[in-house]
């Protein structure tokens, strides 16, 4: 039987917030696809499945007491790397990037469910309280393993993007949880001399999409061309937007991805400067819950994993809407709730569940 405790203890604000991106995202999918000849299942159709299925993962996770995943959160770990490795052997190529893998008539994403399970990971092994002063890098070896074992899989795929907010989740919960400021600037010296190795290691198209970042113009019908659409769509937005379903931009098919990584620059068009500081707050009210829920979390590996949480949304809409704005390079990195896609949608949701998990149980002791 379910505690009624943990009903009394529901957080619905959190729900709530994210019910209604998750809608708006809907609505998004809906207008953006309205008028391509549609092969299949509409799009937007495939949203409203997967988030009732993502709805009901996010149910179980929620109800079963977060201090038992500490038991399979290794498990979990290494089940999603082994994926990582079956994708790259028998996965689905498309555009270019082998990344999924077909289950019956569903096709998943395994790097989406990485995020996670390295979270549940890293929340483990830090559980543990360190020592005066923090963590030294000496401590440091399991969780660089935990890391850079799934990025490099997922950037042989290749999945820059992934590979980043895995690499920004890993050092905001190091931050999180004390490490030595001299391990820290030590990091920060090693990652920086390596940056000409990590240059040398990346694909061609990913070179241009940085350099054309600095000068968009440079290529504009290239590498840039995705980065000066972006910019025309939110720009002609205005203040209040063309109107639902009435986006030039996206209907007339000069926004690429506008179903997935520039999902913002539809809304932005259509929705105008005022649509896109609703989803922003609705995106910062998210982001804080998760951090109250992070901070009056009752144990140590409720705190971390609820933190991981935080960073992955954080870091997944900082760097899209970045991105769309023309402030970071293009990566290809979606929006939470907002852009179309099952894996991430669950994994999000999965996300959600572990906050609200440790949220109902932060009374109980």
């Amino acid at each position: 039987m379910i505690d009624r405790r943990l009903l009394i203890h529901f957080d619905w604000t959190l729900v709530g917030i994210v019910l209604l991106i998750a809608s708006i995202g809907i609505l998004n999918l809906y207008s953006v696809t309205s008028n391509g000849e549609v092969t299949g299942t509409p799009l937007y159709l495939k949203q409203i499945l997967w988030l009732a299925i993502g709805l009901g993962a996010m149910l179980v996770v929620a109800f079963v007491e977060y201090r038992y995943y500490t038991d399979f959160a290794y498990i979990a770990y290494t089940t999603a790397v082994v994926l990582l490795v079956l994708v790259l052997g028998y996965g689905i190529i498309t555009s270019g990037a082998q990344r999924w893998v077909k289950l019956g008539p569903f096709t998943f994403q395994p790097s989406e469910f990485v995020k996670i399970s390295l979270i549940m990971a890293l929340a483990k092994f830090f559980q543990r309280v360190p020592g005066r002063g923090g963590y030294s890098l000496r401590h440091l070896t399991i969780p660089f393993i935990l890391l850079f074992l799934p990025m490099i899989l997922i950037l042989k795929q290749p999945d820059l993007g992934t590979a980043i907010i895995l690499l920004l989740v890993f050092l905001s919960i190091l931050i999180f949880v004390k490490i030595r400021w001299s391990s820290l600037i030590t990091l920060g010296v090693i990652g920086v001399s390596l940056l000409p190795l990590v240059w040398r290691f990346l694909k061609d198209y990913q070179k241009r999409r940085i350099i054309t970042f600095f000068n968009p113009e440079m290529d504009p019908l290239g590498a840039g061309y995705h980065l000066i659409q972006s910019k025309i769509a939110i720009g002609s937005g205005g203040i209040t937007g063309k109107g639902f379903m009435k986006g030039t931009q996206c209907k007339l098919g000069f926004l690429p991805e506008q179903h997935t990584d520039f999902i913002f620059s539809a809304l932005g068009e259509e929705w105008g400067l005022l649509g896109c500081f609703l989803v922003v707050g609705l995106y910062f009210i998210l982001i804080v819950c998760g951090l109250r829920i992070a901070v009056q979390s009752k144990d140590r590996f409720g705190a971390i994993l609820s933190f991981g949480v935080v960073a992955m949304l954080f870091w997944h809409s900082f760097i899209n809407i970045g991105m769309v704005l023309g402030l970071m390079p293009v990566v290809g990195i979606p929006l939470p709730l907002l852009s179309y896609g099952g894996s991430f949608l669950l994994s999000t949701l999965i996300g959600v569940g572990l906050l609200l998990n440790v949220s109902m149980r932060r009374y109980l002791f």
